[in-house]
């Protein structure tokens, strides 16, 4: 058995550092309770602003808008800052791996990331999300398929897949065809709804799917950014209610969904499942017919402007 932890967890609004000892703390209990795997949610270091318009319409941006868009870049992480680098101790100290969502700025972008971090090797890797949904793509670049390749832990063959790109066939494909055992879902879809996508995927690829949703009540948050969400809310309603949950290969819920609380939910993974389920569907094997189906995946970093001596 492999026990695997998800964290239903509230980031700490533009104090990236703050989210990371926040997240070091969680990793002490998860090491308590015998965790080998700790998933935080989508862009828990960073924060998902969600609500938030930056003042954009169609046409035209404001003051106010950019002032606020500044203050979330100045709350973004790099990948070899001393964010990650301050987690990465915490995992080398508690044995646990983490996949922890994260704004990642990059050059003058900023990326919707989630970054792997095992004891051995600090970064094992990182994906980038390939599209950002609606709003995020004014925020947020687009990554490329550099980096959808999955992380070898060990204790199972790691991948991650970021909130809305699991409605892409062709990405869930991609990363059933590498081998993906625990498909890592970091969210911030928190509709009962997302239930039946997270059940769908782990029979159509027979993994164990691990999705982290956030729970943020308003009142957490600073009151400068409280206005971002309009009236309706009050302070003790939740801007983000969570639905984090654990799913076998045969579609088991093994653990959640849980709404309107920060917490840790916790499955012992029996890993014989994942071969256990071909018998009968393997999407990228028996079951593929790649007489009539074919995929191609493009893996090479894209870079916008090349330099030829």
């Amino acid at each position: 058995m492999t026990r695997v932890a998800i964290i239903q967890a509230a980031s700490v609004p533009y104090e990236p550092m703050a989210s990371v000892e926040k997240a070091c703390a969680i990793l002490r209990r998860v090491a308590e309770q015998g965790a080998k795997l700790a998933v935080f949610p989508e862009a828990f270091i960073g924060g998902y602003p969600k609500g938030a318009a930056f003042g954009s319409v169609v046409g035209n941006r404001s003051a106010a808008g950019r002032e606020l868009y500044q203050r979330y870049v100045e709350g973004a992480v790099e990948l070899a800052g001393p964010e990650l680098a301050r987690l990465a101790e915490s995992v080398e100290q508690t044995g646990v791996t983490v996949v922890v969502g994260i704004i990642e700025r990059f050059g003058r972008t900023l990326y919707c990331t989630a970054v792997t971090l095992t004891p051995e090797h600090g970064i094992a890797g990182y994906h980038r999300k390939l599209m950002p949904t609606g709003q995020e793509r004014l925020i947020w670049g687009f990554g490329d398929g550099s980096t959808i390749e999955p992380v070898d832990t060990g204790f199972g063959v790691l991948g991650s897949v970021i909130c809305w790109e699991n409605y892409m066939p062709a990405l869930r494909q991609a990363m059933y065809a590498q081998g993906v055992q625990l498909y890592c879902a970091p969210t911030a879809d928190d509709r009962p709804s997302w239930a039946s996508s997270m059940v769908h995927i782990a029979l159509e690829g027979r993994v164990f799917v691990l999705s982290a949703c956030q729970a943020i009540r308003l009142g957490e948050y600073p009151q400068q950014h409280r206005k971002a969400f309009g009236l309706d809310f009050q302070e003790d309603e939740y801007v983000m209610r969570g639905g984090s949950m654990i799913v076998s290969p045969l579609g088991e819920v093994l653990a959640g969904p849980v709404f309107d609380c920060e917490t840790e939910l916790y499955a012992d993974l029996d890993m014989t499942l994942l071969s256990k389920g071909n018998l009968d569907f393997d999407a990228c094997g028996h079951y593929a017919r790649p007489d009539v189906f074919e995929l191609k995946v493009n893996t090479a970093p894209l870079r916008p402007v090349t330099f030829e001596g």
